[in-house]
């Protein structure tokens, strides 16, 4: 059965999408069979890995809200052993289509059900929000990545998102936990350092030894619809997914 990890922070521009996104590609190049979900109306991961979101068939919201098949959403990429059910726009209105609707939180889990058999790693690119659609998100997971920036205020709003897991957990998915915490946009500064040493003494074995740089490519490969592996492999950024891909794999 695959393992399910949702990929959450409820602030942008943290590299939320862009983990998820080259996390999955280089499991898959290791030869694990991956689906990547997007669940953010932005549709960011469905862009960088090179699918035009004005040209699909079938998207999560069709699922999630229509009542399709989670089989008839999914794609192929491109890359081996990787697949993607995309997201556009229309999955902005999800929100309040699902409010009055009953057990709304659990329309992934359910959803996810079949597909378990066929991939060794599930990733769900959550909104950068607490949202109706993170709760999805959370409820159908087993495990949650947190990307924080290296950056002054990179513990506020922690706190919240980490309760949020609890009440999630405690309510609604008993199995829930948090397989670690990413800290992205190092810079060798003294506040990227002092914010690096912070997070570590607060959060201690939580947070993954590996750290992701501030790098051009990792900004330059989504333009190009590609995962940073595929777009420059020597690349630090690159190297550095490839060895957060190998610690997500030893946490089993």
């Amino acid at each position: 059965m695959s393992k399910i990890i949702a990929v959450a922070n409820q602030k942008g521009g943290v590299g939320k999408t862009t983990t998820a996104v080259n996390l999955s590609a280089c499991l898959a190049a290791a030869g694990h069979r991956v689906l990547l979900v997007d669940l953010d109306p932005q549709g960011n991961a469905t862009q960088g890995i090179g699918l035009d979101k004005n040209a699909l068939s079938a998207t999560i919201y069709d699922v999630l809200i229509g009542g399709r098949p989670l089989h008839e959403a999914i794609v192929p990429t491109g890359m081996e052993l990787f697949d993607a059910v995309p997201t556009n726009r229309e999955l902005a209105g999800a929100e309040i289509e699902l409010i009055n609707e009953e057990e709304r939180e659990m329309r992934l889990r359910r959803a996810l059900g079949e597909a378990r058999d066929g991939y060794d790693y599930v990733f769900i690119d959550c909104p950068p929000s607490l949202s109706l659609l993170t709760v999805n998100g959370l409820v159908a997971a087993e495990q949650v990545l947190i990307t924080l920036q290296c950056e002054y205020y990179a513990l506020e709003g922690l706190s919240e998102l980490l309760q949020t897991v609890i009440r999630v957990r405690d309510r609604l998915n008993p199995g829930l936990s948090v397989l670690g915490v990413a800290l992205t946009m190092f810079q060798n500064t003294n506040l990227s350092r002092q914010v690096l040493d912070d997070v570590r003494n607060h959060l201690g074995n939580k947070v993954f030894n590996t750290v992701i740089p501030r790098n051009v490519t990792l900004s330059e490969a989504p333009s190009f619809g590609k995962p940073v592996i595929y777009y420059d492999m020597r690349s630090a950024g690159a190297q550095a997914y490839l060895a957060l891909a190998q610690e997500v794999v030893g946490r089993g």
